[in-house]
């Protein structure tokens, strides 16, 4: 069986990219990152600090220099930034250095999942459901474009999703030994 590559989720904000990476990571004894985590712990600052002392521009450079700092690294799992997606040199990084999944969730869940969520500086306005449907119409189509796998979470254990993504990742790094294993389980 090949060694499975890297995986970095990808999604927006509320699509439990760091529950969801977290769980993968450890079950496949990997080291877990989460690109906005990494930057705080780089900066000794929290992002909605860093947006307001530098700005989204500023924000998404550091964010570049992560995402390209941390998909070198061998044999991990990366959740990253609802908006990483935003610049051609993260989306090319992120395609070029491992596997790529689109957690894709409902505007309505991110509205459940980041209700109090004091921490997301985008979502610091009156009307979050515009926001989000804003940043969905802009963001959909460059994870679709980003991602090798997409998934869906809404509603779903954050198990169920981890054994997908993984049934889905070994198909495409090794489709005939997927096949045997799905064959095997068939006539068991």
């Amino acid at each position: 069986m090949q060694e499975l590559p890297n995986i970095f989720l990808i999604g927006p904000m509320g699509a439990g990219k760091s529950t969801i990476g977290r769980l993968l990571a450890a079950e496949l004894s990997r080291s877990f990152f989460d690109s906005d985590h990494a930057i705080q712990d780089r900066c000794g600052a929290d992002i909605p600090w860093i947006f307001d002392v530098e700005g989204e521009p500023g924000f998404r450079l550091r964010e570049s220099h992560m995402i390209d700092e941390l998909t070198q690294l061998p044999n991990v799992v990366v959740a990253t930034g609802g908006g990483a997606v935003l610049r051609e040199e993260n989306r090319r990084a992120l395609r070029e250095r491992g596997t790529v999944v689109y957690l894709l969730t409902t505007v309505d869940q991110q509205l459940k999942r980041t209700a109090k969520d004091r921490n997301r500086p985008l979502l610091q306005c009156d009307n979050r459901e515009q926001v989000l449907n804003d940043m969905f119409a802009t963001r959909d189509p460059l994870y679709r474009a980003t991602s090798d796998i997409t998934v869906r979470t809404d509603r779903r254990s954050p198990r169920a999703v981890v054994n997908e993504i993984l049934r889905r990742v070994h198909r495409i790094v090794d489709p005939l030994e997927a096949a045997r294993a799905q064959s095997k389980k068939v006539s068991q």
